[in-house]
C-alpha cells in the first residue's frame, strides 16, 4: 500500500513541477511543494507499519477484543460434549454450594428458562432435588444423613432457613454443608410461604438433573430407602407429579375462595391441598414462572380467612396442568385429631409397628398411575425427641447404612 502511493507521488511531482514552471510558478514554491509531499508519504508509511503490526497482535489475542468490545459479541467456549468437563459447566450451577447474589426477581426469571430440545447434549444422570423448608436448623439431620448415604451424585439438598438466629452451620463433612440458599423470614399461612417454596424450587432448577422435587420440612421423615424413593419417582412415576389438591365443599375450602378474584379464576378453578409436594420438572418451572394467579391469590387469600400456601399450587397445578398431577401428597400425615395442624409425634410413639403401619398404607386417595402400590414416601411431624429410636429402627427396618461403619 505504501510503495503504491510513493509511486504515484514519483509520477505525479514531475508533471506538477512542470506545470509549476510552464505557468511562472516560483522554483521556491515547487520546492516547498516536493518536501510537503515527503515528509506526509513518510508519515503514512510509518503508519501503515505501525497499525499493520499492532492490528495483528491485537486481532490474534482474543483476551484484548474481549477487554475493548462488548461482551455480547463473544460466547463462552463450547465444551466437548465428550469431555467430563460438560456435566460440571452446563448441568449444575455449583457443585459445593447454593449461595448466589441474585434477588428473587432475577432467581425466578433464571429459573424459568428451560432448553426446548428434549435431548440433553451430555450424559445426564436425573436427580432427586430435595428441598428443605425450616425455622433454623435440622433437628432430624442426622437421619438423613443415614439416609443420604451413599447415593452421592444422585440427589441435591436446598436448605431455605427462616431464622438465621436458630440455625447452626453443619459440619464440612455433612450432606447439608454449604446446602442453605439465600433465604428470607417466613411467617405460617401467608405469601411468604410460598415465596420460600418458589425460592427453594427455582434454586433447585438452577441445576438441569434435578428431575423431580421435594418438599420437605424439619419435621420430615424418609419411611423407605434412598434406592426404594429413587426408583419410585424417577422410575415409575410416568413422570406423574403428587400435589395434593382437592375440591373442598367445606368452609375451608371453597369457603375461602373470594369473588374478586374473577374471572381469572373461578369457584371451579379452586383448589386445596397440602403444601407438602413431589413434582416432576416441567411442572416445577410453570410453578417458578407464573406472574398471573399468584397476583390474584396475594392479593385476595390472606389470614385469617384464607391461607395462601393451602391453595396457590394446588389451584395452579388444576388450572394449567392438571393432566399430570395425581392431585395427592407423598408425604403422610395424620389428621385424626381436630385442629389446624396435624398430629406431632414424640419418642414414645416411634417403634417399627408404627412405621410399618405407614409404609404398608394401601388407601392413597387416588387411582394409581405408577407402577408401583406404594402410597407415601415420607412423613410428617416428628419431633426431635424422635430422633435416637429412629436412629435405631432406620438400619434394620428402613435398609439405611449406618453411618459408624
Amino acid at each position: 500500500m505504501g510503495q503504491f502511493k510513493v509511486t504515484i507521488l514519483a509520477k505525479y511531482l514531475p508533471v506538477r513541477l512542470r506545470k509549476e514552471s510552464s505557468r511562472g510558478g516560483s522554483l521556491h514554491v515547487g520546492i516547498t511543494t516536493i518536501i510537503l509531499c515527503l515528509f506526509i508519504a513518510s508519515i503514512v508509511l510509518f503508519l501503515g507499519a505501525f497499525l499493520r503490526t499492532h492490528v495483528t497482535e491485537f486481532l490474534s489475542s482474543s483476551s484484548s477484543m474481549e477487554e475493548v468490545l462488548p461482551a455480547i459479541f463473544f460466547s463462552p467456549p463450547i465444551p466437548d460434549c465428550a469431555s467430563s468437563t460438560m456435566n460440571n459447566s452446563l448441568a449444575s450451577p455449583s457443585a459445593d454450594q447454593v449461595w448466589h447474589s441474585m434477588n428473587d426477581e432475577e432467581l425466578l426469571w433464571r429459573a424459568s428458562m428451560e432448553p426446548r430440545i428434549s435431548q440433553y447434549p451430555y450424559t445426564r444422570t436425573p436427580k432427586l432435588a430435595f428441598m428443605f423448608l425450616s425455622r433454623g436448623s435440622l433437628p432430624l439431620a442426622p437421619l438423613w444423613e443415614m439416609f443420604f448415604k451413599g447415593h452421592e451424585g444422585f440427589y441435591s439438598i436446598y436448605l431455605h432457613v427462616s431464622s438465621i438466629t436458630d440455625f447452626t452451620p453443619p459440619y464440612s463433612s455433612s450432606v447439608f454443608y454449604n446446602r442453605m440458599i439465600p433465604s428470607k423470614p417466613v411467617q405460617w399461612g401467608t405469601a411468604t410461604m410460598v415465596d420460600a417454596e418458589r425460592r427453594l424450587l427455582a434454586n433447585a432448577l438452577l441445576d438441569w438433573s434435578n428431575e423431580r422435587f421435594i418438599l420437605l420440612s424439619d419435621t420430615c421423615i424418609p419411611i423407605f430407602n434412598f434406592t426404594t424413593i429413587y426408583n419410585y419417582l424417577i422410575i415409575s412415576s410416568w413422570n406423574q407429579s403428587f400435589l395434593g389438591s382437592i375440591d373442598d365443599p367445606r368452609p375451608m375450602g371453597r369457603g375461602r375462595y373470594n369473588k374478586r378474584m374473577q374471572p381469572e379464576l373461578t369457584l371451579a378453578d379452586w383448589r386445596k391441598g397440602s403444601q407438602w409436594f413431589e413434582v416432576h420438572r416441567r411442572v416445577a418451572v410453570q410453578m417458578v414462572s407464573d406472574i398471573k394467579y399468584y397476583s390474584i391469590l396475594k392479593q385476595h387469600c390472606k389470614p385469617p380467612r384464607c391461607y395462601m400456601d393451602e391453595h396457590y399450587f394446588p389451584t395452579l397445578v388444576t388450572k394449567i396442568l392438571p393432566e399430570i398431577n395425581t392431585n395427592h401428597s407423598i408425604t403422610w400425615v395424620d389428621w385424626s385429631r381436630p385442629g389446624s395442624h396435624p398430629s406431632m409425634f414424640v419418642r414414645k410413639h416411634v417403634s417399627e409397628g408404627f412405621l410399618m403401619k405407614i409404609r404398608n398404607m394401601t388407601d392413597c386417595g387416588f387411582t394409581h398411575r405408577t407402577r408401583s402400590t406404594i402410597c407415601f414416601l415420607f412423613a410428617r411431624k416428628f419431633h426431635p425427641s424422635t430422633l435416637e429410636p429412629l436412629l435405631r429402627i432406620a438400619p434394620s427396618l428402613l435398609g439405611f447404612t449406618d453411618n459408624s461403619n
